[in-house]
């Protein structure tokens, strides 16, 4: 075929994809010419048959022959179809509307809030800092060894070039004392992660509120009280708390820090084992070589640290039995905390 007889078939097929009037005429186009047994391959086979001279114009026509009409077929299948579409899409304005429910805030969520406004009126102020953390600012900072569990592989996430996913909302106090001067008073809510096999109450995903208050003259008893005001607020006007001494390498002297449960009144039931008090945070005075590797005077400055998992708080204040179902994304679970 030469090329005089290409650009002849080729305005046939123009004007059959121009007048085609559906999506299955259009698809006959197609077939007809552009198709495996189509007049465009049959073009292509007997470009061998021409004379030499006329093989480079057929070819660069049959080039052109299929490139107009794909183009074209593209351009009407789209026009062919927003028609199709169009003509099927009707709609009943006196239909009521689709109702939408209204969210909720996600129990964890809460408890971070109401946690920020009870600390907030005893006048901490919100510090927060990134998730992917130094080793000095989790470790080194806060008096943690180098032989520590806590820096090897296989307890937490570390990365090639020896940053971390934090273990703890902790090295935001770092952060805050070696940028602002005492005194210093704020509370860290957050995202940690830790190697943790998952299961009814441990996750590698969890979230902290850790508190720090940093001056002269700080005491025990004022964390005590600043403890005790917020087990009244967050639990019920009944909850006391008790200290019981502990370790941590980044306070000395160290507590763990109970509320008696509020469930029972400190008498004894299911929630807090028998033993009519819960675990809640660990606490203590902040190390005097904490201070020191932050730039402060430990003979002049005073201050104490406490952090708690706001998972638990949340599960037992809402009697949730799993830590898995707050990151389940359960609808019928998320409804009960409208």
């Amino acid at each position: 075929m030469n090329p005089v007889e290409i650009n002849k078939v080729k305005k046939e097929a123009l004007d059959a994809a121009g007048a085609a009037s559906s999506l299955d005429e259009l698809e006959t186009v197609r077939i007809k010419y552009l198709g495996r047994k189509g007049l465009l391959p049959a073009m292509m086979k007997g470009l061998k048959d021409l004379d030499p001279a006329e093989r480079g114009d057929a070819g660069r026509g049959a080039n052109d022959f299929k490139n107009a009409v794909t183009t074209v077929l593209e351009k009407r299948r789209v026009a062919l179809g927003s028609d199709l579409y169009e003509a099927r899409v009707t709609v009943d304005y006196s239909l009521p509307g689709q109702w939408h429910r209204t969210g909720s805030v996600h129990p964890i969520s809460h408890v971070i809030c109401e946690a920020v406004r009870i600390f907030g009126r005893l006048g901490f102020v919100v510090a927060e800092g990134p998730d992917i953390e130094s080793s000095f600012n989790n470790f080194e900072a806060l008096n943690t060894p180098q032989h520590h569990p806590s820096l090897d592989a296989q307890d937490t996430f570390w990365f090639s070039n020896g940053s971390l996913l934090r273990t703890q909302t902790s090295p935001v106090q770092i952060r805050v004392m070696r940028n602002h001067r005492p005194p210093v008073r704020v509370i860290t809510p957050g995202r940690c992660y830790r190697r943790d096999t998952t299961d009814a109450t441990h996750s590698a995903n969890f979230h902290q509120i850790e508190g720090l208050y940093v001056n002269c003259n700080v005491s025990l008893a004022d964390l005590k009280g600043v403890l005790g005001h917020f087990a009244r607020e967050m639990m019920g006007p009944d909850v006391g708390i008790r200290f019981r001494p502990h370790f941590f390498p980044f306070t000395e002297p160290s507590v763990e820090c109970d509320f008696s449960c509020h469930v029972c009144s400190g008498r004894g039931c299911r929630v807090c084992k028998q033993s009519g008090w819960i675990e809640i945070a660990g606490a203590g005075m902040v190390d005097p070589r904490v201070f020191e590797k932050v730039g402060y005077d430990p003979e002049l400055q005073t201050g104490y640290a406490f952090g708690m998992g706001v998972e638990r708080i949340a599960m037992i204040k809402y009697g949730i039995s799993d830590i898995r179902q707050f990151y389940e994304n359960d609808v019928r679970f998320l409804d009960q905390f409208r």
